[in-house]
């Protein structure tokens, strides 16, 4: 295959950026997007030019890492899928292939492809998590029954893998699939039910605070989301929400 890749390029989180062009040649349709970005940023070496920064890691689609916006699609043309994972089948010999980073206020560009995403890292420590006490005797897992069906959605909400892409397709960069998500895996279960009221407080504020919008139900998150995250996390979360705000005051 011969493509045209049109790539977002940016220096630093200060440059203004801009869009350059690649021809490359001889992609095979079954290499991965990422394979493909490996061998531009071969050619780019061999002519002594500066590759194209990308992040990734795990290249299984568990990380998350590898967002990118292909052709106005966040992950690229494909369902259920990160960007690592998606093909080159995808796409048609000669084709333009526009790659750009996820761009939302609270995903701001490091470099070319790269956008920091900590402000997930932030919202996951202001009450992702259980406390639990150590000490002594732990209780078994098995110890608390819980309904099969609290269970499976727990399971599906922590499917999420925090790559952004709720927000980077959302018109309103909302997070709110992502921190509805976080929400839900433990407002599910007896176990998180202890601190419910106060988590969903605090990560919907530090939600707030990085800048990220509001959900106005499109539903374009759901979509683009590789894990299929469903929608009713939101409505469960604003649940918890309203619940915790009236009996705080």
């Amino acid at each position: 295959m011969k493509l045209t890749l049109k790539i977002w390029r940016q220096k630093d989180r200060n440059d203004k950026g801009k869009i350059e062009t690649y021809p490359i040649d001889n992609v095979s349709e079954h290499m991965s997007f990422l394979e493909m970005m490996d061998v531009l940023n071969e050619q780019l070496i061999s002519e002594g030019k500066e590759p194209v920064a990308f992040d990734h890691d795990c290249r299984e689609g568990i990380c998350g890492m590898c967002s990118m916006f292909i052709n106005g699609e966040a992950h690229g043309p494909d369902r259920g899928v990160t960007t690592c994972q998606l093909h080159m089948r995808k796409f048609n010999d000669g084709d333009t292939i526009y790659v750009e980073p996820f761009r939302a206020k609270g995903f701001p560009v490091i470099k070319d492809l790269v956008v920091d995403r900590s402000a997930f890292d932030r919202i996951q420590h202001a009450g992702g998590f259980v406390s639990v006490n150590t000490s002594g005797n732990t209780q078994d897992a098995n110890a608390i029954p819980i309904p099969k069906n609290d269970a499976d959605k727990a399971f599906d909400a922590a499917t999420c893998i925090g790559c952004g892409a709720c927000v980077a397709t959302c018109k309103n960069a909302s997070a709110m699939l992502f921190v509805s998500a976080k929400v839900s895996q433990f407002a599910l279960l007896p176990q998180g039910k202890v601190e419910a009221q106060q988590r969903v407080l605090n990560m919907v504020e530090q939600m707030d605070k990085e800048g990220f919008g509001n959900c106005t139900n499109t539903g374009a998150c759901e979509v683009e989301c590789p894990k299929g995250i469903s929608l009713e996390n939101i409505a469960r979360m604003n649940r918890e929400f309203l619940k915790a705000a009236v009996t705080a005051e």
